[in-house]
């Protein structure tokens, strides 16, 4: 149930009757008429654009049409009054019974209240963190961990049949350097000194894959050039890295449905497919690319290579695909991987991608557009950095890693709802500071606090109800009269729980996960400013004594919060709070 699009819907009956009644010429486009929470909410509780966007193709003044508007908007039941505002706004109040009417249906439609078809079944494969299984997921790679879960989650709340994927890129030259890291601490397992040297991974992560590694093949490799142990070294440390992985995104309760490896992709003919595809499309050339802009480089000279005409698809410059000697650029796995999603039928390709990756975009789209002939979109997200604080300093590295600041040393410090929650406090292409200090405080700052903080004390109004003898399930609390919530702050609480599905579309098909997570946090402060409402107007408090209706009705706008509370942070992958 969308509010806003039932009124909207009334809205364009009223518009198709000003046409047979000859108030609006015929043959009009209502595709851009659009009913919204006002900017000002003194304004009224929706607003429509009506007679805005229609005034020009009508041939009428814009507030000639909201005259003749407002009146049949009016005479709907659910309106209160429709008023005309400046050239032509329409401004709408809802009767008190719409709102009250909210609480009754989330409360009978559970947690199913919000979701959305809007999604129409679509295929869409969301691929996130991909991080290159050299070592354990670090901080950054967490951001990305959590925003493509949490995109992941709202896409299928809203209706997608939904695909989780992470691509391990186990085809380049970094799983060697893990391998000769590995090897190092095989020979340390067997009391050899090792030193290792710049660019090679150092972390004591590797100690237990060196001792591993020594544990399945004793001293065979000992003394032994990387023609005799370089391969198999790989495949056992890429397959321990990956079991390392796996296990921190089961940390943060991330689980994906498919992990798909760069080097399935070598030797088996599906890079040539790929570019083959392209190269009948008449994508693919025998080129000089044009010199770097700015200063040349002294090394750089003219040589012909292989090329995707990405310009073709939006692209600024053709890219490389194959270099000169014959070996496949970093783009041709790429490419290939993306046709590979295309030809398993996806209506929709979303990557999540590290800041640093902000220059593969254009390219990578093109490619997508290039593959599926424009059919499948590709949305490419872009996560910024996240800076860790504790105790007012940057947060030191873990010994661990060697280098950075894994997964796990932030679980570890917060726990994992805390982490997500605050993970999707920031647009994902905003930078995030993440202090842990403030992460744990109980305060009204601390929007993981007052969302959980909400929810747990719906809990336990629920609880001294039951020790009150009040039936407060919801079946019950469904049936209650709710006429008597009619102050204010109840129905402020019960107007944001109706923008629920509404801002579950929008989030949906803007890819913003984030917006859920400001929603909730709005959504609280106004449960938190009726709870606080009642310590001074006892009329308001959720359990009115020796008034056991009264008491049904409050407690079930207070529960139809804890309903959309859940369901809100289900989507996030957060554990709603019982008690604090």
């Amino acid at each position: 149930m969308n509010l806003f699009s039932e009124i909207r819907a009334l809205v364009i009956e009223a518009l198709d009757a000003m046409q047979a009644a000859g108030d609006l010429p015929g043959g009009l486009d209502f595709a851009n008429v659009a009913v919204e929470p006002p900017r000002d909410a003194a304004h009224g509780d929706m607003a429509t654009n009506a007679a805005m966007v229609l005034a020009k193709p009508a041939g009428a003044k814009p507030r000639d049409i909201a005259d003749k508007l407002a009146p049949r908007l009016a005479a709907d039941p659910r309106i209160a009054s429709a008023e005309v505002a400046g050239p032509g706004f329409l401004n709408l109040r809802l009767a008190p019974n719409v709102w009250q009417g909210i609480v009754t249906r989330i409360l009978s439609d559970g947690e199913r209240f919000g979701r959305s078809d809007m999604g129409a079944g679509q295929k869409v494969n969301v691929e996130y963190v991909s991080a290159n299984p050299t070592g354990p997921l670090h901080v950054g790679h967490t951001r990305g961990a959590v925003f493509g879960d949490a995109l992941a989650s709202l896409l299928d709340y809203s209706g997608h049949a939904v695909t989780r994927e992470y691509y391990i890129n186990d085809g380049g030259a970094q799983v060697d350097v893990l391998a000769r890291s590995v090897y190092l601490r095989y020979l340390e397992a067997h009391g050899h000194e090792v030193e290792f040297a710049e660019g090679t991974y150092p972390g004591d992560y590797l100690i237990e894959v060196g001792q591993a590694l020594k544990d399945k093949v004793g001293d065979a490799y000992v003394g032994k050039g990387e023609e005799v142990w370089l391969t198999e070294v790989r495949e056992f440390a890429t397959a321990a890295m990956m079991d390392l992985i796996r296990a921190d995104l089961a940390q943060l309760g991330v689980k994906m449905d498919v992990f798909f490896s760069e080097k399935s992709l070598y030797g088996t003919g599906r890079i040539e497919a790929a570019l083959d595809d392209l190269s009948e499309k008449g994508l693919i050339y025998e080129g000089v690319l044009e010199p770097p802009k700015g200063k040349t480089p002294e090394d750089w000279e003219p040589r012909e290579q292989t090329l995707f005409r990405s310009t073709a698809h939006g692209d600024d410059v053709d890219r490389p695909v194959k270099k000169s000697d014959g070996a496949w650029t970093y783009f041709a796995p790429d490419i290939a991987y993306h046709y590979d999603k295309v030809t398993r039928g996806f209506d929709q390709l979303i990557d999540v991608f590290g800041a640093d990756h902000g220059g593969y975009v254009k390219r990578m789209k093109a490619a997508v557009s290039a593959l599926s002939e424009g059919r499948v979109p590709l949305d490419i997200k872009l996560t910024q950095l996240v800076k860790l604080f504790k105790n007012g300093e940057p947060f030191k590295m873990s010994k661990r890693a060697g280098t950075f600041i894994t997964l796990r040393d932030v679980v570890d410090e917060v726990g994992p709802d805390v982490t997500r929650f605050v993970m999707l406090t920031r647009k994902n292409d905003a930078p995030l500071d993440f202090d842990f200090d403030k992460v744990m405080e109980q305060s009204r700052e601390n929007p993981v606090f007052y969302v959980q903080y909400a929810h747990a004390r719906v809990c336990s109004v629920l609880r001294k109800a039951g020790e009150a003898g009040i039936d407060a399930s919801d079946a019950a609390l469904a049936q209650a009269d709710l006429s008597g919530l009619t102050h204010e702050a109840e129905l402020t609480l019960a107007k944001k729980l109706a923008e629920w599905p509404r801002l579950v579309e929008i989030a949906a098909r803007t890819h913003e996960p984030h917006r859920v997570a400001f929603y909730l946090y709005e959504m609280a402060g106004d449960f938190h400013a009726l709870w606080n409402r009642g310590n001074e107007e006892p009329q308001l408090r959720f359990l009115q004594e020796g008034d056991a209706a009264t008491s049904a009705s409050k407690i079930a706008l207070a529960r139809a919060a804890a309903v959309v509370i859940s369901a809100g942070l289900g989507i996030l992958g957060v554990h709603p709070a019982e008690e604090m």
